[in-house]
């Protein structure tokens, strides 16, 4: 599934800019998709948690209003079938090495931030996403001071998929196991 041009990094910058919010596109998107992943998936659930974030809680002009709600439904479709591919909003790349992971650290700082929101008892979530939470904890400490060569290049794309992988990995426990623990269990009876 091709990512619709509206959600470019370059066009919601210019959105963000316009309305004079002094974030990244990164930040707005790793909090999004970690209120999403912390069990926010409809509208009504990530819309003010976000707008808290982004804007003191204030609302947002509608070209901007409308690129996030196209941006969460995007994540939401992309989280829900894997065929989708869910992917990082980060700058492209032909970017250097070090703008790209200057940026996936703002995407996971802030991807910490928003499944924080949106899961207060983190603490009591699997033994499995504790340790990733952890681990995405150390990924926004990373060393910013890289060679533009293939070993960091890989090194880079490793922790990418790191963080492509955890953020779906709390999708699946957060969303994912909570649907199916809601829904009515088939008790076998013959009508």
């Amino acid at each position: 599934m091709a990512t619709p041009p509206s959600l470019r990094i370059d066009n919601l910058q210019l959105a963000l800019d316009s309305a004079e919010i002094g974030q990244h596109p990164v930040e707005v998107h790793g909090a999004l998709v970690g209120i999403i992943c912390g069990g926010a998936v409809k509208s009504q659930e990530w819309h003010q948690p976000l707008l808290e974030l982004m804007n003191d809680g204030q609302p947002l002009p509608p070209e901007l209003a409308g690129l996030i709600q196209e941006l969460a439904q995007d994540t939401v479709n992309r989280l829900q079938d894997a065929e989708f591919g869910f992917a990082l909003l980060l700058p492209e790349e032909e970017e250097l090495l070090a703008v790209r992971l200057e940026a996936l650290s703002l995407w996971t700082q802030s991807f910490l931030t928003g499944i924080a929101i949106a899961q207060p008892g983190l603490n009591q979530a699997s033994e499995d996403v504790r340790e990733v939470i952890k681990d995405l904890a150390e990924i926004t400490q990373v060393d910013l001071n890289v060679a533009e060569d293939d070993e960091c290049e890989q090194a880079f794309q490793e922790l990418l998929e790191f963080v492509r992988m955890s953020a779906i990995l709390c999708y699946s426990e957060f969303v994912l196991h909570q649907q199916t623990d809601a829904e009515p269990q088939d008790q076998g009876i013959l009508h």
